[in-house]
């Protein structure tokens, strides 16, 4: 690879690396595995990046290669064996109603299946737009429109159904 290129590239993960790792934290639920998920997607990225200009939508293909990367470590029977005993304790600030509804979007977001789980954090935690998930995912828009309808309506339910929880109201931008 040519020095103007590395940089190219090292600047775009760069930009990018936030982000897919939220998408990959999302889709794993554990932070070590989706650093190893983003980490061998970008290796398989620093590989094709002299062939980018043949790529139409970088970031779709990008994120494409996170989710699949997530959903090949899922299916390996390694990821199934848990080593530690008990979760490290982790200091969390007490009182913040911020932390609260984090934790309550996160139970809720494992209990979706796979694919609704994908299309609500492509859709809505990463900004993507509906044609950007479809492309993703290799679904049609109309897939991805009625995934991101039922995957809504089964996370109202299951704030509704716990005690007094509700959906944290979304912050604008």
């Amino acid at each position: 690879m040519r020095v103007d290129e590395e940089r190219e590239y090292v600047e775009y993960v760069r930009a990018q690396l936030p982000r897919l790792h939220r998408v990959a934290v999302l889709v794993l639920g554990d932070r070590d595995r989706a650093e190893d998920a983003v980490q061998n997607a970008l290796t398989t990225l620093y590989k094709r990046w002299s062939k980018r200009g043949e790529i139409s939508n970088l970031d779709a293909y990008v994120h494409s290669m996170v989710v699949r990367a997530c959903l090949s470590d899922q299916r390996r029977p390694w990821t199934r064996v848990f080593l530690r005993g008990s979760p490290p304790d982790t200091e969390v600030d007490a009182g913040t109603s911020q932390v609260d509804d984090r934790l309550a979007v996160r139970q809720a977001l494992k209990r979706l299946p796979e694919r609704q789980r994908l299309v609500v954090a492509l859709r809505f935690l990463c900004d993507m737009s509906v044609a950007d998930v479809a492309l993703v995912l290799g679904r049609s828009e109309g897939t991805i429109k009625a995934q991101t309808s039922v995957a809504l309506r089964t996370l109202r339910e299951l704030f509704e159904a716990s005690a007094g929880a509700e959906l944290p109201a979304r912050r604008s931008a």
